[in-house]
C-alpha cells in the first residue's frame, strides 16, 4: 500500500488524527475537497470584491475548549497560534440600553452584579463553584475514548476500573447533581436559583449555543457544564479566546505541524467513495476516477455523509444505515458576517470598557422567547425575535481588515433547515437583513455602516462545509447523542462495521467546537489497535 492511512476531509479534528498518526511513523495522506484546509475553523475574506482584505473568521468564531495537550503536543505555538483571552468572556445587551459582562475575575463580577443582580450575587457565585467542580469530573473524559459498552472479558474490566477512577470519590450529592444537569433543563435550573431576568439572560447566552431545544427543554442544562470545561494553553476553566488571525489561524498551525512530521496534504480533492473489498476498507476513489490505496481510512466527514455518501449501500447491513440516518442533524444557526465603516457603537455599553472589552455583544432574548424561537424553528419558521451573538474580532486583532474597515460576526439561532414556507435561496438576503435591522435596534450606526454581508444560512454551511442539514456539531450534542452514545452505542470507538474505517471528527466522541478531541481520540485508537 502507498499510504498507512488516508484522512478525508482536513478539518482541525482530521489535521489533529494526521498529525499524531504521522508522529507516529505513520505514512498519512489527507485529501480536502477544498482548496483551503481547515473546514469550519477558516479565515477568509467576507467579500473579495467589495472589501478586499477585510477577512473573518467564517464559521466557527472563539476558541474555547482546544485542548491544552492538543496546543502543546504539535507545538502550534511555535507554528504561530497565538490566542487572547475573552474578558469578559460573555456580554450581553439589553432593550433597555444595559450592557451586562460575565468577567473571570470575581471582585469585577460581583461589582458588575450589584448593579444588575444584587440579590443573585452569593447565589451565583455558589452556583458557579458547583459547576466547576462537577465539571472536572468530567474533564479527563474529553481526552479518551467514552466508555465501551460492548466490551469483552479483560477490556470490559479495564472499562470498569477506568470509570471508577474518575468517579471513585464523588459524593453522593455531586451524583444527583451530576445527573440533573445532564438531563434537567436550563430554564428550570435558573428560574429555581435566580431572581434577575437580565442574569439568567445571560447565562443563557453561554450556554445553547448550536444546540437544539429550548432553555426549558430537557437535558439543555448539559451545556452549562461543557462550558466551563478548561481550554487554551493554561487549561483555564471556562476559558474563551480571539485567535489573531482568526480561527483558520489554529487550523494554519496545524497544517504546518503536520508538513513538519511528514503528512501529504491535497486541497481541491474530492473523495467519491470508500473502497472496500471483503468488508475491508482499502482506500478511496476520488471525484477524477483516480483509485488511492491505503492500510486503512479514517473520515473527518460526518457519519451520515460518511456512512450514506461515500460508503456504497450493499456494505453496509440495512439496520446500520436505519440507526445512522435517524441521528438527529437539521442545523438550528447560521453566520451572518459584515465588513463595516465604523465601530458599533452599542446602546449603554460603559465608557469604562477597552476596545477589546467591547468586542462582544450578545442580543439575547428572555428564556420564554427562546423557548418560542425554539419552537416556531421546529414548525420550519424564522423566529421574529431572532439570538444574535455579536463579535466585534477587529477590535481585538488589526490584521483582520485595514484600519478604517471593522469585521462583524454574527452567530444566529434558533433557525429551521427546511423552511416551511420558501426556500433558503429565497429567504437568506431576508434573514441578513433581519440581523442587520435587530443590530440596529441595539447600535443605531451599524446599518448605514455597511461595507459588505455575507449571509450563511444552515443550507449554506452544508454546502460549503459538507456538513449534513449545516449541523456544526456533525450531531447535535444532546445526551441520547452524547458519550459512549456517539453516534452510535455499537459504534462509540472510532471504528464501524467496515474494518479499517474509522471516523475522527466531531461526530464521534466527545461531539463538537474547536476541541481537536475527536481527531485525537481516534488516532490514538487506531494506534492502540496496532494498525
Amino acid at each position: 500500500m502507498q499510504y498507512d492511512v488516508i484522512i478525508i476531509g482536513a478539518g482541525h479534528n482530521g489535521l489533529t488524527a494526521a498529525a499524531y498518526l504521522a508522529n507516529a511513523g505513520r505514512k498519512v495522506l489527507m485529501l480536502e475537497r477544498r482548496a483551503v484546509v481547515g473546514g469550519c475553523a477558516v479565515t477568509e475574506e467576507v467579500d473579495p470584491e467589495l472589501a478586499p482584505g477585510c477577512r473573518v473568521s467564517t464559521a466557527s468564531y472563539i476558541a474555547s475548549m482546544l485542548r491544552p495537550t492538543i496546543i502543546k503536543d504539535l507545538k502550534l505555538e511555535s507554528y504561530g497560534l497565538k490566542m487572547v483571552a475573552c474578558d469578559p468572556g460573555v456580554q450581553a445587551a439589553f432593550d433597555d440600553g444595559e450592557v451586562v459582562g460575565w468577567w473571570s475575575d470575581e471582585k469585577k463580577m460581583r461589582a458588575e452584579m450589584a448593579r444588575f443582580a444584587a440579590t443573585d450575587i452569593e447565589n451565583f457565585f455558589a452556583a458557579e463553584e458547583e459547576l466547576k467542580r462537577l465539571a472536572a469530573y468530567l474533564q479527563p473524559f474529553f481526552l479518551e475514548s467514552p466508555p465501551d459498552l460492548y466490551a469483552h472479558g479483560i477490556r470490559k474490566w479495564s472499562q470498569a476500573w477506568r470509570l471508577y477512577r474518575r468517579f471513585g470519590g464523588i459524593r453522593r450529592d455531586e451524583v444527583s447533581g451530576l445527573l440533573r444537569f445532564l438531563t434537567g433543563s436550563l430554564g428550570e435550573f435558573l428560574d429555581q436559583r435566580f431572581e434577575s431576568d437580565k442574569l439568567k439572560r445571560l447565562i443563557l447566552a453561554n450556554s445553547l449555543y448550536g444546540k437544539h431545544g429550548g432553555p426549558y427543554q430537557p437535558g439543555t442544562a448539559m451545556g452549562l457544564l461543557f462550558h466551563l470545561l478548561s481550554g487554551g494553553d493554561n487549561e483555564q476553566q471556562a476559558w474563551q479566546g480571539h485567535v489573531i488571525g482568526g480561527m483558520g489561524s489554529i487550523t494554519q498551525a496545524m497544517k504546518s505541524a503536520c508538513e513538519d512530521l511528514g503528512v501529504e496534504i491535497r486541497t481541491n480533492a474530492t473523495v467519491r467513495r470508500v473502497n472496500v473489498r471483503n468488508g475491508v476498507a482499502t482506500g478511496v476513489t476520488m471525484a477524477n476516477d483516480t483509485v488511492i490505496d491505503a492500510k486503512l481510512v479514517a473520515s473527518n466527514a460526518d457519519p451520515k455523509r460518511t456512512f450514506l455518501g461515500l460508503v456504497e449501500k450493499n456494505e453496509l447491513n440495512a439496520d446500520f444505515r436505519r440507526d445512522v440516518e435517524n441521528i438527529r442533524m437539521d442545523g438550528p444557526a447560521a453566520k451572518v458576517n459584515f465588513v463595516l465603516s465604523e465601530e458599533p457603537r452599542v446602546n449603554g455599553m460603559p465608557a469604562d470598557r477597552s476596545r477589546s472589552q467591547r468586542s462582544l455583544f450578545t442580543l439575547i432574548p428572555t428564556l420564554q422567547e427562546a423557548e418560542d424561537n425554539y419552537n416556531a424553528c421546529r414548525r420550519g419558521n424564522i423566529p421574529e425575535r431572532l439570538w444574535v451573538d455579536c463579535v466585534l474580532a477587529s477590535n481585538v486583532d488589526d490584521t483582520l481588515a485595514p484600519g478604517d474597515r471593522h469585521m462583524l460576526t454574527c452567530f444566529v439561532q434558533y433557525l429551521p433547515y427546511k423552511l416551511h414556507e420558501g426556500s433558503w435561496a429565497e429567504k437568506r438576503e431576508t434573514l441578513g437583513d433581519q440581523v442587520t435591522e435587530l443590530i440596529g435596534q441595539f447600535a443605531p450606526n451599524v446599518p448605514a455602516s455597511v461595507i459588505a454581508r455575507r449571509v450563511l444560512t444552515p443550507v449554506d454551511l452544508e454546502a460549503q462545509f459538507g456538513i449534513t442539514e449545516g449541523n456544526i456539531f456533525h450531531g447535535d450534542i444532546s445526551l441520547e447523542q452524547m458519550f459512549f452514545m456517539r453516534p452510535l452505542p455499537q459504534w462509540s470507538q472510532y471504528q464501524s462495521p467496515i474494518q479499517g474505517l474509522y471516523l475522527c471528527g466531531a461526530g464521534t466522541h466527545p461531539g463538537g467546537g474547536v476541541t481537536g478531541a475527536p481527531g485525537y481520540n481516534a488516532a490514538h485508537a487506531i494506534l492502540q489497535s496496532g494498525r
